[in-house]
């Protein structure tokens, strides 16, 4: 913040007579170098924080599934491996480590993200597994369709 003082002297009936202005202003310059600053960082910070495995997903009109509890994600890519969250298992181990993460809770919710580039086959014989391994509540994700005109 700047502060000028200057002196005024104007005259009434032969006297002199001081007048002190005070003018202050915002630099803003900084500021708007310190907001350019961060907008860059999040522009190249932002896309690193998105994590997960890349699969192509399939479009659909219906709409999400809401719940309480956070889902479990199994996802299948176009080569067929297998992912809980973001971690490679083999499809033999797929029981064992549902137990695991679940901690043998047989209705805890189960997402499956599969890839729509492989045969559907594949996901229902995923989905299959899930469900020999007791587990009753099983979801396929899709991205959600917009409407085009």
């Amino acid at each position: 913040m700047a502060v000028n003082l200057t002196n005024r002297s104007s005259s009434s009936r032969g006297g002199r007579r001081r007048r002190m202005t005070l003018t202050s202003e915002i630099n803003v310059t900084p500021l708007v170098d310190v907001m350019l600053v961060l907008l860059i960082i999040f522009m190249v910070t932002s896309p690193m924080l998105v994590a997960g495995i890349n699969v192509d997903l399939p479009e659909t009109k219906a709409s999400p599934v809401s719940g309480q509890d956070e889902p479990l994600v199994i996802t299948i890519d176009k080569q067929g491996t297998i992912y809980i969250h973001d971690t490679k298992i083999e499809r033999a181990d797929l029981a064992a480590k549902l137990s695991a993460i679940t901690k043998e809770k047989k209705d805890s919710r189960i997402f499956v993200r599969g890839d729509k580039n492989i045969a559907y086959g594949e996901i229902v014989k995923l989905m299959a597994e899930i469900h020999a391994s007791g587990y009753t509540k099983v979801a396929l994700i899709s991205n959600i369709k917009h409407n085009e005109k």
